[in-house]
């Protein structure tokens, strides 16, 4: 009984050590107000949201990500890019949302969907747009572009989509 008990705990100990170690990677790169040591901006004076009137939307291809994955793969850097070429003759701002297929809790989504509008938004900054010019949001898997439950539409789920503030 001494050793059921003693392997118990053990068993939780390890649970609950895991359980943090994948909390806190999961925001890696993200320390409060900052990530990758670029300080967040502000949000735009006025309210807007990325469903507002005030922002448009769909002017931009979506950047797609892989599974599990908020790396900017080199096949949708070129999206990237043309954010970059048409806001660096602008003044106007951007919100860049990030969204994630059904797979996953709610938390770890939002996280992830976080993660992928930060990452095109460094590789925005990387492009010259300056910082304070761009704000994000994350839905996770809340409003998926495919609702069926199958690879095609997790695909195409996995995205950050752009909304230009009027």
């Amino acid at each position: 009984m001494k050793h059921f008990s003693l392997l118990l705990t053990l068993t939780a100990l390890v649970g609950l050590s895991a359980c943090n170690k994948k909390k806190s990677d999961q925001f890696a790169g993200v320390d409060g107000d900052f990530v990758t040591s670029t300080p967040l901006a502000e949000r735009f004076e006025g309210g807007a949201n990325f469903f507002s009137d005030t922002v448009t939307k769909g002017q931009f291809s979506p950047v797609r990500f892989g599974y599990d994955s908020y790396v900017v793969e080199p096949a949708e850097t070129s999206k990237v890019q043309q954010v970059a070429t048409a806001m660096k003759d602008s003044s106007q701002r951007l919100i860049i949302a990030g969204f994630t297929d059904e797979r996953g809790t709610q938390e770890y989504n939002r996280g992830l969907g976080e993660r992928r509008a930060q990452a095109v938004r460094q590789a925005l900054i990387d492009s010259g747009i300056s910082a304070d010019r761009i704000q994000t949001v994350s839905f996770g898997s809340e409003m998926p572009a495919d609702p069926a439950s199958n690879d095609q539409a997790w695909a195409l789920n996995r995205r950050a989509e752009f909304g230009v503030v009027k």
